[in-house]
């Protein structure tokens, strides 16, 4: 046993052939995750990027602007670039294209009512309230609250990127499908860690059904849309439907 252990973990092993790609993906997605849990939140714009440069300004709309774009940008752009000049592989490949609309579309249909009942009930839940929505000044007004969702979308597509297209799709071929899904779910879960209780466990169910459902329509596409409905339905009722 110690004899497999010395030979088989290895850089030059786990960085050539067949492990190359998985270990790229895992280390990378953990190298961004944890660099936007440290660098890309509210908080490090609000206590250390204002402080810092006072152009900047400290209210609730801006820093969640930083949020939202750093996730883009981390979770979105970075795994893009690994995936274009590291793998040099197509965006499709890892469900950046339209895929079997038929279904994906039918799959929308479907989860998007649930969402909304599933959002409706936290309204008045103190543990969401305390944490959504991100931007406090969505409910100000209508346009306010338009504005907020539109930037909110650029968060989703950031976080499907990395979980379900990056993680998800770039290991089926090393480990298939289902611990794909199981792997992904695990790590998306994980990363709600500090959210509250309802959430988390939500986390399990949702990385697991849109897991099935990127797989099966091919494209992240449709669970972007339910994810973002999701969040937003959610941020809705809490400013405009208690």
């Amino acid at each position: 046993m110690n004899h497999r252990f010395d030979t088989s973990l290895s850089l030059k092993g786990i960085f050539s052939g067949e492990d190359r790609k998985v270990t790229i993906i895992f280390l990378v997605g953990t190298i961004l995750i944890v660099t936007w849990r440290y660098f890309g939140t509210t908080s490090f714009y609000l206590n250390a990027l204002v402080p810092t440069f006072p152009f900047l300004k400290a209210d609730s709309f801006c820093s969640s602007l930083y949020l939202f774009g750093t996730a883009f940008i981390l979770f979105g752009i970075a795994p893009i670039a690994v995936i274009r000049f590291v793998f040099h592989e197509p965006l499709r490949q890892y469900g950046l294209q339209i895929g079997d609309w038929k279904f994906g579309i039918a799959s929308v249909l479907a989860m998007a009512p649930v969402m909304l009942l599933l959002t409706y009930p936290v309204a008045n839940d103190p543990a969401y309230i305390a944490e959504y929505p991100i931007n406090r000044a969505a409910g100000a007004s209508s346009s306010a609250f338009l504005l907020h969702a539109f930037c909110y979308g650029f968060y989703y597509i950031g976080y499907e990127i990395l979980m379900r297209g990056f993680i998800q799709f770039g290991i089926r071929d090393a480990i298939g499908d289902w611990y794909a899904i199981l792997v992904q779910t695990a790590i998306s879960c994980l990363f709600h860690i500090g959210k509250p209780t309802g959430e988390i466990y939500s986390a399990i169910l949702g990385g697991l059904v849109w897991g099935i459902v990127a797989f099966r329509s091919r494209s992240l596409l449709y669970v972007l849309i339910v994810h973002w409905i999701l969040g937003v339905s959610m941020d809705f009722f809490i400013c405009f439907g208690r």
